[in-house]
């Protein structure tokens, strides 16, 4: 763990800042350069995703906020929600993301899932880099793995750290017990999803298919590594259940849903379903609708 990548005069660059910045300029950049292939502008994707990164940004801190409020910020000034000195969520991120970018997409009069296919992959890679940096940072650690050869142990004051100490695992200031680096799994599985996300946009059937299946991927990944995470305390479980995996679920079920509601009765070049069908002769057989 190295939280701070460099300093500039007294200012700490934090390496979680770092590798956040890089996934999105590394997503952009990859998602500029599959935009033709669907048949739109590099610089409409570009433009789109500037108000996709503030949807993100706002939901994945109002999930935290949310999720946190009585340890962090009840009784505290409104504005500490305000002050990135804690976290974000990923799936308040992704959330807030979709629901700003329909917005930016619909006001614009750009075909909407088509753009989430060329963003989809892009997503998941940059969610690579997050994850990196969530290991430099400490934060979402895994639980303790004793005699796991290849476990991870955070220096006094990381969140394990402090976690396990409060736990009286370890003595206070120690450094934490050896732990899942669920960080690691969980960037290593969206690597997987990126390839097959991109693979399956080459080969993709209607507008839309590869944002429902990375939905529909992304979300038992999540469940699953989420079997392996410590940093919940018990009264955040739910039917033993964490908050990830409650929000998997949904996200899974939202999915499916997505593709099957988008999915032809007759599977289509992707884009058909944009433009206007010239009706057939009474003799032929009609598309179902």
């Amino acid at each position: 763990m190295h939280e701070t990548a460099f300093t500039i005069g007294s200012l700490e660059i934090k390496w979680y800042g770092v590798l956040v910045a890089l996934g999105l300029l590394t997503g952009i950049w990859t998602a500029t350069r599959r935009a033709p292939r669907a048949g739109l502008k590099p610089e409409d994707v570009a433009d789109a995703t500037f108000w996709i990164v503030l949807g993100g940004i706002v939901g994945a801190r109002a999930l935290y906020v949310i999720t946190y409020w009585r340890e962090e910020f009840a009784g505290q000034p409104f504005w500490n929600v305000f002050a990135f000195r804690s976290g974000v969520v990923f799936y308040g991120g992704l959330i807030g993301a979709t629901i700003l970018g329909i917005v930016h997409l619909r006001r614009k009069r750009l075909p909407v899932w088509r753009f989430a296919d060329v963003l989809a992959p892009s997503v998941a890679l940059g969610h690579v880099f997050g994850r990196i940096g969530c290991l430099m940072t400490g934060c979402c650690f895994g639980r303790a793995a004793d005699g796991l050869s290849w476990g991870v142990s955070f220096p006094a004051g990381a969140p394990a750290s402090i976690h396990h100490a409060s736990l009286h695992l370890v003595a206070p200031g120690a450094a934490s017990l050896p732990v899942h680096p669920t960080q690691v799994y969980e960037a290593l599985l969206n690597l997987a999803l990126f390839g097959a996300l991109a693979w399956r946009f080459r080969h993709r059937k209607f507008d839309g298919q590869v944002f429902a299946l990375y939905l529909v991927g992304y979300a038992p990944l999540r469940a699953f590594v989420e079997l392996f995470r410590g940093d919940y305390a018990p009264g955040k479980l739910f039917l033993g259940l964490t908050p990830g995996q409650l929000v998997s679920a949904g996200i899974f079920l939202a999915g499916a849903i997505l593709y099957w509601k988008l999915r032809p009765a007759r599977a289509q070049p992707p884009g058909d379903s944009e433009v206007p069908v010239t009706p057939r002769p009474a003799s032929s057989t009609s598309q179902k609708t």
